[in-house]
């Protein structure tokens, strides 16, 4: 939140973080909240840590939750675990919905409820209802996620193929072109001449293309005339060494 302001009236108060069992969980979330989902009891014995407990309402027993609804223990012991070490407060956030008649609209209020004092597990007491819920949840544990059924009706599948079309194109193309073989060097060194008459510049696949010679055998012509560009702008690509550059008016200015 930004702009706004932060309410620490009670940042003094004592607060309890308590961790409660998921269907605990599911039955508060679906509970109206003006309904009692519950009381606290404190039994406090000398010599001995007080005996902390949790009973849920019968109102809240009788929700029907989103998840489960199956019943649910009503009882349940409260462990706490003091800290020290971390600082934990609770906040509340009220959004404040837009009013298209103000000037200024109003922020969203933040406010600290309290400083977390004590954190707190709740384990359910091994009555029978508990132990029930364990089974059920045993059993849909062990059902599987992945069923057989049985189908009323054709339904349309693909078979698979062993190859596919573009592949078959291919091969086939490259069977009717068969090896390239290897021209004469110095054939193959007038064809690159020519094309360099053309563009300045060319990848090794376009020089393929143009001359049908292996790349292995074009790459060791490649090397003794065209030198390889290794930096932009014309990276990867190939160029006529500067003593075969205009080699066509050296030829005329020989023959004159």
């Amino acid at each position: 939140m930004s702009g706004g302001s932060l309410d620490v009236s009670k940042a003094g108060n004592a607060l309890w973080l308590v961790k409660v069992p998921k269907y605990v969980a599911d039955k508060w979330d679906n509970a109206p909240g003006s309904l009692d989902v519950g009381k606290i009891k404190v039994t406090n014995t000398p010599g001995k840590r007080p005996d902390i407990s949790l009973h849920l309402s019968e109102a809240v027993l009788c929700l029907e939750g989103e998840k489960n609804n199956e019943p649910i223990p009503k009882s349940f012991k409260l462990d706490v675990s003091h800290f020290t070490s971390q600082t934990m407060v609770a906040l509340s956030e009220h959004r404040m919905s837009y009013n298209p008649d103000a000037v200024v609209q109003e922020t969203d209020r933040l406010a600290i409820l309290g400083k977390i004092s004590q954190k707190l597990e709740c384990r359910p007491i091994g009555d029978q209802v508990y132990m029930d819920l364990k089974k059920q949840a045993i059993r849909k544990a062990h059902i599987p996620t992945r069923q057989v059924q049985k189908l009323d009706k054709v339904v349309q599948n693909f078979k698979p193929i062993s190859d596919h079309k573009h592949n078959i194109e291919y091969n086939e193309k490259k069977k009717s072109e068969g090896k390239k073989a290897r021209d004469d060097k110095d054939a193959v060194m007038a064809m690159l001449f020519k094309a360099f008459e053309k563009h300045q510049y060319y990848n090794i696949k376009d020089l393929v293309t143009l001359t049908k010679q292996p790349v292995v055998y074009l790459k060791e012509i490649l090397k003794e005339v065209c030198n390889y560009n290794l930096k932009h702008p014309h990276k990867n690509m190939w160029e006529l060494k500067p003593e075969y550059r205009h080699y066509k008016e050296q030829e005329d200015n020989e023959t004159n």
